[in-house]
């Protein structure tokens, strides 16, 4: 699982600069979107990762304007940490909900943080503020290329980890009782497991994986405002754990990319209707594979392989 990783990295060399930028964003995109598919597993999604996404490029914006963090290694892990803090205090308190009001108590947590971000003259308010370019280990990137390339190359390997350490959560004792959760949580609760307990942690695992992406984001814009905790940052984010569905990890990066890819495109050529042109390729997807982009090649598998109809029911819920 190693090597895919090493070889989408060693492939940005060829690519062409306007790409570097382009796949960055959309492997920070994903990475908040695995972290909702991590969440769903029990049964819940959030509208609100706009919060823990702004909580991280904050961080490390005012930790990188304050105190000359320009590591791009020590950036993620501080919006990393960002994230989870805030999903450490958010987490116990929201897991005693469910259902729609799981997601639209998230959505208006991540709203009162945008409105607050607004009203603070000191964070920029709505204008925001800039943030130097990132370094690597000490080393300065002047050419504007082999700094895209370097913020590309941390950004996927980080997402190849991410991927490898949910694909192995999935498969997991932890991953099924989260599965369990879903399907019926008083049942897992009988059997001495607390389904509260299961739910903070996955919701902690997506709130780390935010705050991460949000100082990706960080990196690559170089600048930061409260857009970053607005609903339809977090919408978008939703939008790509729906396009990939819950069957492959993989499919969450590559449902990502090809967003990006529509965006950019549509933007380009159809500078007035591109939103109608993103739209018309979310509910293509949405309508011709209900299950996800990844049902592509997961039924593919279970056919060269031979899985019977009901196996394949059961391994549903199990990622690949």
């Amino acid at each position: 699982m190693v090597f895919p990783v090493i070889a989408v990295t060693l492939f940005g060399r060829v690519l062409p600069t306007w790409t570097l930028s382009l796949a960055t964003i959309a492997a920070s995109n994903g990475l908040v979107a695995l972290g909702i598919v991590v969440l769903a597993r029990t049964g819940n999604v959030s509208f609100g990762q706009g919060l823990f996404f702004a909580a991280g490029g904050y961080g490390v914006a005012l930790i990188a304007n304050n105190w000359g963090i320009t590591d791009a290694a020590a950036q993620m892990l501080i919006g990393a940490a960002c994230g989870g803090l805030l999903g450490l205090v958010i987490g116990p308190l929201i897991a005693r909900y469910s259902g729609i009001f799981f997601g639209m108590l998230t959505l208006a947590l991540s709203m009162v943080f945008y409105g607050a971000l607004v009203k603070t003259t000191v964070l920029g308010g709505s204008d925001g503020f800039n943030v130097v370019r990132p370094s690597l280990f000490a080393i300065s990137f002047v050419d504007p290329r082999e700094a895209d390339f370097m913020l590309y190359a941390v950004s996927v390997v980080t997402t190849g980890l991410a991927g490898i350490a949910a694909t192995i959560l999935f498969r997991s004792e932890f991953g099924l009782a989260s599965l369990a959760v879903r399907e019926n949580n008083l049942r897992v609760e009988y059997l001495g497991i607390s389904a509260n307990r299961i739910i903070t942690i996955n919701f902690v695992i997506a709130a780390v994986f935010a705050g991460a992406s949000g100082a990706f984001a960080l990196m690559a814009q170089r600048h930061i405002d409260p857009q970053f905790a607005y609903w339809t940052t977090s919408g978008e984010f939703v939008f790509i754990a729906v396009l990939a569905g819950y069957q492959s990890v993989s499919a969450v990066f590559v449902a990502s990319l090809a967003l990006e890819l529509v965006r950019s495109f549509s933007n380009l050529y159809l500078p007035n209707t591109w939103q109608l042109v993103l739209g018309v390729f979310l509910l293509a997807v949405i309508l011709f594979l209900p299950r996800g982009i990844g049902s592509l090649w997961i039924r593919q598998r279970r056919k060269s392989a031979g899985v019977s109809a009901e196996t394949s029911a059961v391994e549903e819920g199990a990622p690949s």
